[in-house]
């Protein structure tokens, strides 16, 4: 899915105009505007830290441009600044002052204003201010938006009363939820999602005299209170100053109990008063109001008490706050009854409105109204890639879950919200978390059962932050390398994605949901259905992407066997969502052509839900339907009518739902289909124990990036090491000999991560607390010099070790074709030249695919090592380096010689590449003696292993004669070896060790 990754800002600065503003002059006359940006060219367009203007958001294609044009009819002076945008995502355009500029004191103005050239469009615009902090990349978030509803310039005031305190992100955490304006740092804009057009902007500027009520504010320790029938809420109300400082006049707070949904008298005892904070109270003060329930003996649904609070003298609580009486005596919140019965009579109680949330699912970063997840009773908030709270903690993840937790209280029957993320190889977006291996290396080691153990260290730790559901794994079968996701398989051949699949039940536990409760373990999801990993190069019409959510065109039986096995076994073992993937299915002989699968119902309704009996729910991807041809509405009903049970539709959620609703009250979607949408969701809701347990259990924190998790990711990384290549017996390393380190991977963990990893494309260099290929390599050297360029001498050393690849990269970014490419840097391939020219050298390629080497420079390389990419245990990767463990790991993809080969997969009719799938060389393991003769004998046990059912020894008896071959092909490999090697490791995995051992003898022989 794609990824909303956090608005980052940095800070700027205007020199021309001093904003910090005098003190208001007295008497009635309003003080003189004071302009911010004039847009003549005062401000220049560059990216932090130089001073300017700057655009960002949250895709490649989101940012929108930005010029400057002279116009006849600009409000203010000759320029204005304008822009173009088709956002679908998010994305906008920020001011902010610079480091070296003091922060502007806005704090004598009323508020801000511009001029906007509406276009009556009838879309929000958001306006941010950055208040306090130390600069505008940790200062408070503060929002307010204007509608454009107009046509032509109109000047927009924006008084400072009218902003709000962002809930959903600040960059430091928060600092006094005070809109002091005292320290301003600037403002930014947020433009319409899903419209394409222009904008055109002019005269920023701060207007007014400033309302004395800003320098305090009343807050409410939550929004929510939740209370047993019978029982009485505590709603601590404070008060809060600018800089902390004693009130300057009082502060009055007259409150009241409102009409919601329970009845006064019988449901609570009304009460109403006055609080009153007098001048000189300290800022942080508090008083309790007190709104006792009272039983009446009768099952009910929740009921809410809001209350009203009337503020003198301060700004009031953004949020009226409610008291909730919690549901009780009804039959589905009697956790001892059958899951189908609790689920039936929800069901039953529920208006349409209720169901379309259930079906609704947001992203976090686009709840700037918190109270929208009980406004819209929705179903399910998500973070995409990069999307976390700050500081980006445990501790602040199952803080901000349990907030829309408690939001979600306060509707009728109190239904959870189920929270996803898409922790792909651990928890990924949580900065010390423990990062495993992408599912390319865990492919590799050919290892079932450290794939279960790799999916239980990711259950546990992405759980203990409040987090149930987990959007992976990736069950896509990678038929060519070009592909941007290609290090999100296990692999080219469905049967190794197929032995892999144990990942589930290291999310999930056992198949029928019984540990789904555990707090160790989450909802896993099977993506992307079906064919994502099929797609033609050149086919996408994604942007800039090549192939990357393209058309993969197969015959039915290609289908079955290649990209739909996967997801028989899935289901198997109970999965308990399901993704379908954003690529079209182009059915050789349908006569439909391509056709997206968020659309074929065939597909999701036949194949996946009546064929395979899939009882899960289908999610979307992010904004999925949204490539269906068709209007917003036909997209839904198309969506929902084939399959599609949940819709992410991250920052176009309320348009959803209220469309969602129309198309069922029109009958376009009929009443049966939602409710098996929303039946699916609530079992699911049911199994995980949310009803019971709706908020963050962290008693498991402790063992997030622990030594034993970690311990597990290094025994992945260490199985996932493919040797191509070792002549001379390079490998392994003595501690004893004086090692050479090149290369721009080899100390760096953001690239040996990869994308994925704590934001959406991942990052070079220091992102997450974790052990780089060199420092693992020093704690085993007693001599060890490292070069990064290979520019330090290269004398007196005996081996040199050069690590080199690929940077981050995720989804169609990462396409080749899309500004990448398979070749290695030309600076890394300087480093191999300069080191493997001068001495012995091993060559290891972190990467999420295979990179071209031609057989000149390969032919000076010794040792040869497809490291993949391998998280944050880099002490995996000097374990096999070092001999500490064996090298074992096995290709799980075809390596090429050239581009031109692809794409080439294990069982194509011709079929030549430099490496073939499932070549591995070991170290620390005596190969066999034999030839011939002894692979007949392996071949006759084989055989009977295989009419015995006895597994482990069927696989010990093919992997020995692997090793044979292995031995006598040595560095030279002919299509005539390559081919039968590569069908024997596809044998080996769908159980015919006999057959295996065949087209391994077939292989001897042409080597």
């Amino acid at each position: 899915m794609r990824r909303t990754a956090l608005l980052v800002s940095a800070a700027l600065c205007t020199t021309l105009l001093p904003l910090t503003a005098a003190a208001p002059a007295t008497g009635a006359a309003e003080p003189a505007p004071v302009p911010v940006d004039r847009f003549e060219g005062e401000v220049p367009f560059a990216r932090p830290p130089a001073e300017g203007l700057f655009t960002w958001g949250g895709d490649n294609d989101d940012p929108p441009t930005l010029e400057l044009t002279a116009r006849d009819d600009a409000p203010e002076g000759e320029k204005v600044l304008t822009g173009g945008y088709d956002i679908s995502g998010y994305g906008g355009f920020t001011h902010d002052f610079a480091f070296a500029e003091p922060a502007h004191d806005w704090s004598a103005h009323k508020g801000v204003r511009f001029w906007w050239d509406g276009r009556d469009n009838g879309k929000k615009i958001a306006f941010e201010l950055k208040d306090g902090g130390a600069n505008g990349e940790a200062s408070e978030l503060w929002t307010t938006s204007f509608t454009d509803d107009f046509s032509g310039w109109k000047q927009i005031e924006l008084p400072f009363t009218d902003f709000t305190y962002r809930t959903d992100y600040q960059p430091v955490g928060g600092i006094d939820q005070i809109l002091g304006l005292t320290e301003t740092w600037g403002y930014s804009v947020t433009l319409p999602v899903g419209v394409k057009g222009e904008f055109a902007m002019d005269g920023v500027e701060l207007y007014g005299r400033a309302d004395p009520s800003l320098r305090a504010l009343v807050t409410t320790d939550a929004a929510v209170y939740p209370v047993r029938e019978g029982g009485t809420a505590a709603v601590r109300i404070a008060v809060a100053t600018t800089g902390s400082a004693p009130l300057d006049e009082p502060v009055t707070v007259t409150y009241e109990t409102a009409a919601g949904t329970a009845d006064a008298g019988k449901d609570y005892t009304p009460v109403s008063g006055t609080v009153t904070f007098p001048a000189g109270t300290a800022s942080g003060t508090s008083r309790t109001v007190r709104v006792p329930t009272l039983k009446d003996g009768s099952a009910e649904s929740a009921e809410t008490i809001p209350l009203r609070l009337t503020v003198t003298g301060a700004k009031a609580p953004a949020d009226t706050p409610q008291v909730v009486v919690d549901a009780h005596g009804l039959p589905y919140l009697d956790s001892g009854l059958p899951v189908q019965r609790r689920v039936a009579d929800l069901l039953s109680r529920m208006s349409l409105a209720e169901k379309a949330g259930q079906m609704t699912q947001a992203e976090r970063g686009a709840l700037t109204n918190a109270g929208d997840v009980a406004a819209y009773d929705l179903g399910s908030i998500l973070s995409g890639g990069g999307s976390t709270p700050t500081p980006n903690t445990p501790e602040a993840w199952a803080k901000m879950i349990d907030g829309f937790q408690l939001r979600a209280r306060a509707t009728r029957f109190q239904i959870p919200v189920i929270y996803g993320v898409d922790a792909v190889h651990g928890h990924n977006n949580l900065a010390g978390a423990t990062i495993l291996p992408h599912n390319v290396g865990l492919g590799a080691t050919r290892d079932p059962d450290l794939a279960r153990r790799a999916g239980a260290v990711t259950a546990a730790e992405t759980r203990a932050t409040g987090i149930p559901w987990d959007f992976a794994p990736c069950l896509c079968v990678t038929r060519d390398d070009r592909w941007g996701r290609a290090y999100e398989s296990f692999g080219e051949d469905p049967a190794l994605v197929d032995s892999m699949e144990t990942v589930i039940q290291g999310l999930q536990g056992a198949a029928n949901g019984r540990d789904l409760k555990d707090d160790d373990k989450v909802l896993a999801t099977a993506k992307h259905f079906v064919g994502d990993g099929g797609t033609g190069y050149g086919s996408s019409t994604t942007g800039t992407y090549t192939i990357d959510q393209g058309v993969t065109k197969v015959t039915r039986q290609q289908l079955e066997a290649v990209h739909l096995a996967p997801y028989e076994s899935a289901v198997d073992r109970g999965v308990g969502t399901v993704m379908p993937s954003y690529s079209s299915l182009d059915l050789v002989g349908d006569g439909r052509g391509p056709v997206r699968m968020h659309a074929r119902a065939d597909m999701i309704n036949g194949v996946l839900k009546d064929r395979m009996g899939f009882d899960g729910f289908v999610i979307s991807d992010w904004n999925g339907i949204d490539q269906i041809p068709g209007d917003y509405a036909s997209d839904i009903r198309t969506s929902v009518n084939a399959g599609l049970d949940m819709i992410m539709a991250p920052y176009a959620f309320r348009d959803f739902h209220t469309t969602l609703v129309k198309e069922v009250e029109a009958g376009r979607i009929s009443q049966a289909r939602i409710d098996d949408a929303v039946s699916r969701i609530l079992t699911q809701k049911f199994r995980l124990g949310l009803f019971e347990k709706p908020y963050a259990d962290t008693s498991g924190a402790s063992r997030i990036g622990s030594a034993g998790h970690r311990a597990v990711a290094r025994e992945a990384v260490a199985e996932s090491q493919v040797l191509l290549k070792n002549s001379g017996g390079v490998l392994p390393l003595r501690g004893s000999q004086k090692v050479y380190v090149a290369g721009s991977n080899a100390d760096d963990i953001g690239n040996q991560s990869g994308g994925w990893t704590i934001t959406w494309q991942g990052s070079s260099g220091d992102i997450t607390p974790g052990t780089t290929i060199l420092e693992a390599m020093r704690k085993n050297s007693a001599a060890l010099t490292y070069s990064k360029d290979a520019s330090e001498p290269l004398t007196g050393h005996d081996v040199g070790v050069v690590v080199v690849g690929e940077t981050p990269y995720a989804e169609g970014v990462g396409d080749v074709g899309n500004g990448h490419d398979l070749r290695l840097s030309a600076a890394d391939e300087r480093a191999v030249d300069k080191v493997c020219g001068a001495m012995k050298c091993a060559v290891l390629i972190v990467s999420g695919r295979p990179q071209l080497i031609d057989d000149e420079r390969l032919s000076g390389i010794d040792a040869l090592v497809a490291s993949w990419l391998p998280g944050t245990e880099g002490d995996g990767v000097a374990d096999v380096l070092y001999g500490r463990r064996p090298f074992t790991g096995q290709l799980p993809v075809s390596w090429p010689k050239s581009e031109a080969q692809l794409p080439i997969n294990v069982g194509d009719a011709s079929y030549d590449p430099r490496f073939p799938y499932g070549w591995g060389l070991t170290t620390l393991t005596k190969v066999p003696e034999g030839g011939a003769t002894t692979l007949k004998a392996l071949g006759v046990a084989a055989r009977a292993a295989e009419k015995a059912g006895a597994a482990e020894a069927g696989r010990v008896l093919v992997t020995k004669a692997r090793l044979i071959v292995q031995r006598a092909a040595g560095n030279s490999m002919s299509e005539a070896v390559a081919k039968p090697f590569a069908e024997a490791d596809h044998l080996l995995l769908t159980g015919r060790y006999g057959a295996a051992v065949e087209r391994l003898s077939a292989a001897y022989r042409a080597a």
